[in-house]
């Protein structure tokens, strides 16, 4: 089984905890839209698809495991680091990077490492494609439109 693959397993069975059947199901659409975003991003920027979609597996499970999305961020990456070590599905470098981007991936008006910016920009595509009658999000616009233009998309 993929390391990508071998994550999922463990995301759903953490996720089918999750009594509300509309929050579980707006949890698996979410990272799972925002993987599959990851996995673009990453592969037209030059950088590890795995990497990113792995990131995106883990990046709000914090708030959907606690209920809570106070500090979500980087509450999520002490957890995802539990997971990977738990799991052993990455090297160090690997966790650093997954665990930075979830870290980071909040910050939405900041610039951080290239993979950092992969997660955001995936949180942004799923966020504002996901239902377009919604408006984007004040933070969010500035790098939406930046998406629009790298994609094509204006």
């Amino acid at each position: 089984m993929s390391r990508l693959k071998e994550l999922r397993k463990y995301v759903d069975e953490e996720l089918n905890k999750i009594e509300d059947a509309d929050k579980r199901t707006s949890a698996v659409a979410h990272l799972y839209g925002v993987s599959l975003a990851a996995t673009m991003i990453a592969k037209k920027r030059g950088m590890n698809p795995e990497i990113a979609s792995m990131a995106a597996m883990l990046h709000d499970m914090h708030a959907y495991m606690t209920g809570s999305y106070d500090d979500h961020a980087h509450k999520g990456a002490e957890l995802a680091r539990e997971i990977l070590t738990e799991l052993k599905l990455t090297d160090e470098t690997e966790t650093n990077m997954i665990c930075s981007a979830i870290y980071h991936h909040d910050d939405k008006l900041v610039t951080d490492a290239p993979m950092d910016e992969v997660l955001k920009d995936a949180d942004v595509i799923d966020h504002c494609f996901k239902d377009a009658s919604k408006p984007v999000k004040e933070k969010e616009q500035a790098r939406y439109e930046k998406l629009c233009t790298e994609f094509g998309l204006l």
